[in-house]
């Protein structure tokens, strides 16, 4: 048995292969036979479709609604935005009296928009295969205006395109408002739209979806929140965190909600530590300017890996709802054992690459990167050990780690079990581990000992490994499964204002110590940078876990 493929459909074991003996005899008992042979028919998967698409349906439809995009012509938009709703619309998710108004301070008409769109369909690699006529009807959606977002005017063209939809397709005024901007004008884009009344839900819904950063720190994210509340309720507003839509972490809730043999498991009793890490191989590809305020702290740790470990370490919710499900996420998030200043050294580790190679190539260190400042102490690593004061998790550290120029761009969670209590076989006992691929591949793995063949019992480590491709379905963009989701008006997957205030305290003394110390090691040794692109990142990472473990190799 390989290691990485031990029986590793979704299904379950393989078929057996049938053999000529094996075949004379079900001839000569054709008769007996012939009924089993029926009911195979009608198997699933009998006819030759994939039985694991058989429950997937597609239920949910939007009511008619127009999608108002602030920064359609940015970065995000045309990357991923744009065609993760050219998705959506292309398979009929979004019913036929949808529209887009794109929002932006570049001057353009309509047609100039509507060329820019279908470009940007053709360039990005997230685009599905159009079919045909496709793009030219999804073309006709499009409207474009401009303006200065601190003004009335443009908010008083959104008015009108709203009041055209309304009599060109009829229905109510539904509208989503999408702030694919910086973070500066996220204020002044609620505040003008307050100003117009296109708050107002006495015509229609209104929602706002907010891309992340919320806020710079703990005061800027209170901040905003008190300045976004003057106008929406809180249940208008969608701060969307990409990776809560990706499939493999909404399938770690249905792997551990939807069946009975881990949640037993899933405590201080079986676990002896939990590792979740988010790593990237590229470095800033042009992002210095936003990197060189934000580092990886703000990047990636207060927002994506703090979801992560909420929906890891949470108590099972009472329902799946949207309250329930951010209730519990919550309610872990305030047990997480404060980080003061004090104790930063003790639980966090920062790192800054230098120069090294990546994929054979030779890559620059992040000082070396296109508009970054000289002597940047800016962190583009860091590993964090989180301490949950609750009886679930009492003693049971959860690792976590990110980083830039790392070997190779993958996200995991893995629980990794305690050894058995006691060894009655030759060789060492391994640890048992739960891994959940969040990208690339997704899938969850699950690392177990077992004998190998012969005389001797040899354990050895063998993984039992489900794929989500078994589907056979093209797995959706993220953006796609929350946009229609805010649509649709269910927040489950978005963070709640009191998650995101929990999440910054969390990560506060980390950034209040490392903001007064820059660049220096915690504890020994010179300054930035302290790793080489192409590693896993600083020596004192592995130092973190302490005895007896070790990040896992990925």
């Amino acid at each position: 048995m390989s290691p990485r493929k031990a029986g590793t459909t979704a299904g379950g074991a393989a078929p057996k292969k049938a053999t000529k003996k094996a075949a004379g005899q079900a001839a000569q008992a054709a008769p007996s036979a012939a009924p089993r042979r029926a009911r195979g028919a009608q198997a699933p998967g009998a006819d030759g479709t994939n039985p694991f698409r058989a429950l997937m349906r597609r239920s949910r439809a939007p009511e008619p609604a127009t999608l108002v995009i602030f920064g359609a012509t940015g970065d995000l938009a045309r990357r991923k935005l744009l065609p993760a709703v050219f998705g959506l619309w292309q398979d009929g998710l979004l019913g036929s009296a949808f529209n887009i108004v794109g929002i932006g301070r570049q001057e353009m008409n309509d047609e100039q928009f509507k060329d820019f769109v279908l470009a940007a369909l053709k360039e990005s690699k997230e685009t599905d295969t159009p079919q045909p006529g496709s793009l030219e009807k999804f073309r006709e959606l499009l409207y474009y205006e401009f303006g200065d977002f601190g003004g009335d005017e443009v908010y008083q063209l959104i008015d009108k395109e709203l009041r055209r939809a309304e009599n060109d397709h009829g229905g109510r005024k539904n509208a989503l408002f999408y702030l694919s901007t910086p973070p500066s004008l996220f204020e002044p884009i609620s505040n003008g739209l307050g100003r117009l009344g296109l708050s107002d839900e006495s015509e229609g819904w209104r929602r706002l979806v907010i891309e992340k950063p919320f806020g710079r720190d703990l005061k800027s994210a209170r901040e905003l929140n008190d300045a976004i509340h003057r106008v929406w309720d809180e249940s208008q507003v969608y701060r969307i965190d990409h990776y809560l839509g990706k499939e493999t972490v909404q399938n770690l809730m249905a792997i551990r909600f939807g069946n009975a043999i881990f949640e037993p498991l899933w405590n201080r009793g079986f676990v002896d530590h939990v590792q979740i890490t988010a790593a990237e191989d590229l470095g800033l590809e042009g992002r210095a300017g936003y990197y060189e305020e934000a580092g990886v702290v703000r990047d990636m740790l207060q927002n994506h890996l703090m979801q992560l470990f909420a929906l890891t370490a949470m108590e099972p919710p009472a329902a799946f709802d949207a309250n329930a499900i951010r209730d519990e996420k919550v309610k872990v998030l305030r047990a997480v054992k404060e980080i003061p200043s004090g104790r930063v050294d003790e639980v966090a580790v920062r790192g800054q690459y230098g120069p090294g190679t990546l994929y054979g190539e030779e890559v620059p260190g992040y000082r070396e990167e296109p508009n970054v400042k000289a002597g940047s102490t800016t962190p583009t690593y860091v590993a964090l050990k989180l301490e949950v004061d609750n009886w679930r998790w009492q003693g049971v550290p959860f690792f976590l780690r990110t980083g830039k120029r790392l070997p190779k761009k993958v996200t995991e969670i893995a629980v990794v079990f305690k050894r058995p209590p006691l060894g009655i076989f030759p060789g060492g006992l391994e640890r048992n581990v739960l891994a959940f691929r969040i990208q690339p591949d997704e899938g969850v793995s699950l690392k177990f000992s077992s004998k190998t063949p012969g005389q001797e019992m040899v354990l050895r480590e063998v993984v039992m490994d489900f794929r989500y491709d078994a589907f056979g379905a093209q797995l959706e963009s993220p953006y796609s499964r929350l946009l229609l989701d805010a649509m649709l008006g269910d927040a489950t997957l978005f963070p709640r204002e009191d998650e995101v205030d929990l999440a910054w305290q969390i990560v506060s003394g980390i950034l209040d110590t490392w903001d007064a110390q820059p660049g220096r090691r915690p504890r020994k040794g010179p300054d930035f940078p302290n790793y080489v692109a192409g590693t896993w990142g600083p020596d004192e990472a592995d130092e973190l876990m302490g005895p007896d473990r070790r990040w896992r190799r990925l």
